[in-house]
């Protein structure tokens, strides 16, 4: 089946030099030559390395270039913080100035040809660092560190002045972080603390304060990489160097611009593959967040549909505020994998349970009825005029006895059961006081989720401060909001890695036998007729309706004879993109005077809106189907993107479109469909029979298909409209626009 394998980016005439002439195929992947294996039918990278970055975090040497002991200097305060991280993680600091002797009393070496031994990491701390990265390589420095502004987040000249640092690193061999970047890496990080930790990634030093602080509620960090303009080490290679690591429990990052979609994927692939979670908040929602994004970082935010799909495809946790990145990173760090996905509230309020479980609802959380032997054992504590179906109402929480862990017990032990949520509104104590403990000591019975949510506006109660937060099995959340966000990212991440499997692996390495006959068809620069993009289709397979070209009205005539009344009638051009709003469509023709008729009028309306012709179509006429639209465009940061939505000639009204980057497979190809707003149209309504999925599922892997072989050549397909006909019938595109690169 033509669509069951599934490609990535294309360059064809990349691959040519690939496949046709045996060169050396691919850039180097993360410093290491690309294998043919490695890439796939584009000459793109299926696999990438992980960077070694131990001796980044873990040097054994490090030398400070330009490093300061005067008062008053920027320099000074960053030499002193690097000399008492160095002693933290036990390596050797090395100052180096021109001009002195020694800096804090340690010896300065004059240059770095003049260091008394090979260093992991150098610290530049110089205005351009240019100069000194050929002396880094003559040296043979592992790392270097960046601080210096001025490069791509100030416009062209400065992303002239990274270019030439990019090049001159990428000669030397070393991996440097930055420019634009600070001094997160090199703070004081908690080493008492345990369990699975939060590794942390930003562009923007400032906005993984919150994350970072997270240390003085008991959370612990391992690693802080903030990568500022990433001129070479990027987003990507941290996420995958921390999906490596066994101490880390969740990645959790901060992101204005993506350097590479290829390479994010590729990352985010392998943090899927091991399990570990990673969390982002994603710049670029809006026109404003992405400009200021672009000012700030120098880099493409990408277009936020298309970095919104990609990120779902390979279960990155997009959130929107840093209280959330917050919450949600630190639950999937700490949460054990969920045994069932049903969520259970219990609450001292019937109010307050009633509207937690209208927003969790709402949010998809699933809150199963508990079973009738569990609520008559659940009513042995609880009055019988309370409900305990779920929400589970205590009608306050037991405090002189026992009963209050007998009913948390009850509750957590039902298969059914995954997750329990107590919300808090407002602290009440003693009741309040000993509903937490009864919550924290329940825990730690259990491998079953157990939710907090503290409301209280002050934050500084006893049961809160002392209870709540020194238990590492309780998950405590201070908004109902960030709670039911975090639940459901962990429920969707659980689902989402049981069931992962790399489309990587099955991405095509070789064309397709429709790659060559489809290329012929393009005509580079130009937009082809309706005729054309059709013939384009077929050869990928796609099914199209019967049809002829003609160039006469007894043509027509006859063609309307052999493709069978009724007919539609088209006229067909390279310049031709909305036919039906200049009236070059006629539908629903049944007789050979009608489609003579039809003939000259369409002709004498495109000579009248001077539009050149190549033949009128006179085409099958479908009908009884659900009309669609599936597309190929091109996006600047991922290559190729494949659509599919509601179609018509309300199409861009509806808007009801869900998007995906290739590589995918059919199961994303389902997902797409399940995104539609619309999807009820597909399975019938008021009587309509429910329409062919798997024919729509199949054409949307051969678009993919196409537009990954064509990539280089293909600026834009749509079909619109493809008629799904009802099951077991298929789909047949209808109309077909393309426009070729």
């Amino acid at each position: 089946m033509l669509g069951s394998t599934h490609g990535t980016l294309t360059t064809d005439s990349r691959r040519a030099r690939v496949i046709a002439c045996g060169e050396q195929p691919g850039p180097a992947v993360h410093g290491r030559p690309a294998e043919v294996d490695d890439l796939d039918v584009s000459g793109r990278p299926l696999y990438s390395d992980v960077p070694d970055l131990d001796r980044f975090f873990r040097p054994e040497s490090v030398a400070v270039i330009g490093a300061s002991d005067a008062e008053g200097r920027p320099n000074t305060g960053v030499t002193r913080q690097l000399i008492a991280w160095s002693e933290r993680v036990g390596a050797r600091l090395h100052p180096v100035h021109p001009n002195r002797p020694s800096v804090f009393g340690i010896p300065c070496s004059p240059s770095v040809a003049d260091l008394p031994e090979q260093v992991d990491l150098a610290v530049l701390l110089v205005a351009d660092p240019l100069l000194v990265i050929e002396e880094l390589a003559e040296a043979k420095v592992k790392f270097a560190v960046v601080f210096a502004s001025g490069f791509a987040e100030t416009g062209e000249e400065g992303a002239a002045a990274q270019d030439r640092l990019t090049a001159a690193v990428e000669r030397s061999g070393m991996r440097l972080l930055g420019p634009n970047t600070n001094l997160n890496a090199f703070e004081r990080f908690r080493d008492d603390l345990d369990g699975p930790a939060i590794a942390l990634i930003t562009q923007s030093g400032h906005q993984g304060r919150p994350v970072f602080a997270l240390q003085e509620l008991g959370i612990r960090l391992s690693h802080w990489a903030p990568t500022g303009n990433e001129a070479d080490l990027e987003t990507a290679d941290f996420i995958s160097y921390f999906a490596e690591r066994p101490e880390v429990g969740a990645i959790a990052c901060y992101v204005e611009g993506l350097k590479d979609g290829r390479s994010f994927l590729l990352a985010a692939d392998r943090a899927a593959r091991r399990k570990v979670p990673v969390v982002a908040v994603k710049v670029g929602r809006t026109e404003t967040g992405a400009r200021t994004a672009a000012s700030h970082t120098g880099k493409l935010t990408g277009a936020d549909a298309v970095v919104d799909a990609a990120m779902r495809q390979y279960g990155v946790i997009r959130v929107d505020g840093l209280d959330e990145l917050q919450d949600t990173a630190t639950l999937l760090a700490r949460a054990k994998p969920p045994r069932a996905d049903g969520v259970v509230v219990y609450s001292i309020s019937g109010g307050t349970g009633a509207h937690f479980a209208d927003l969790a609802s709402e949010a998809g959380l699933r809150l199963p009825a508990l079973s009738e032997a569990r609520q008559a054992e659940l009513h042995q504590w609880i009055p019988e005029y309370l409900s305990v179906a779920n929400p589970v109402d205590n009608g306050g929480h037991p405090v002189g006895d026992w009963r209050g862990r007998k009913i948390i017990d009850a509750i957590l032990d039902d298969p059914e059961v995954g997750v329990l949520i107590c919300p808090v509104t407002g602290p009440f104590p003693p009741l309040s006081d000993r509903l937490v403990q009864d919550l924290v000591d329940a825990a730690e019975r259990t491998d079953k989720l157990v939710c907090v949510v503290w409301g209280s506006p002050v934050g500084t109660e006893p049961a809160y401060r002392e209870v709540l937060l020194g238990s590492s099995r309780v998950a405590t959340f201070r908004t109902v909001a960030n709670c039911i966000t975090a639940v459901r990212a962990y429920l969707d991440h659980h689902r989402f890695v049981a069931g992962y499997r790399s489309p990587f692996d099955e991405a095509p390495r070789t064309p397709s036998p429709s790659f060559r006959k489809a290329q012929a068809l393009m005509r580079p620069g130009q937009q082809l007729s309706e005729h054309a993009a059709k013939q384009l289709l077929r050869a990928y397979g796609i099914r199209v309706p019967r049809e002829q070209l003609v160039t006469s009205a007894a043509a027509a005539v006859r063609a309307a004879g052999l493709v069978g009344y009724p007919v539609v009638m088209k006229a067909s051009g390279a310049q031709i993109a909305h036919k039906t709003e200049l009236g070059l469509v006629k539908i629903g023709l049944t007789s050979a005077s009608q489609v003579r008729d039809s003939y000259r009028e369409l002709t004498d309306i495109a000579r009248y809106e001077d539009v050149s012709l190549d033949g009128v179509l006179v085409c099958q006429m479908v009908e009884r189907g659900v009309e669609m639209v599936v597309g190929a465009a091109h996006d600047e940061l991922f290559g190729p993107t494949v659509t599919v939505g509601l179609g018509g000639v309300l199409v861009e009204v509806l808007g009801d479109t869900a998007v995906r980057v290739p590589p995918f497979g059919e199961e994303q190809a389902r997902d797409m469909l399940a995104e539609l707003r619309g999807r009820a149209l597909l399975d019938g309504v008021r009587g309509r029979p429910p329409a062919d999925l798997d024919a729509l599922v199949e054409v949307v892997l051969r678009v993919q298909r196409m537009a990954l072989e064509l990539e280089d050549d293909l600026a834009e397909l749509d079909i619109n409209p493809l008629m799904v006909l009802p099951r077991g019938q298929g789909a047949v595109a209808l109309d077909a626009l393309v426009v070729c690169r």
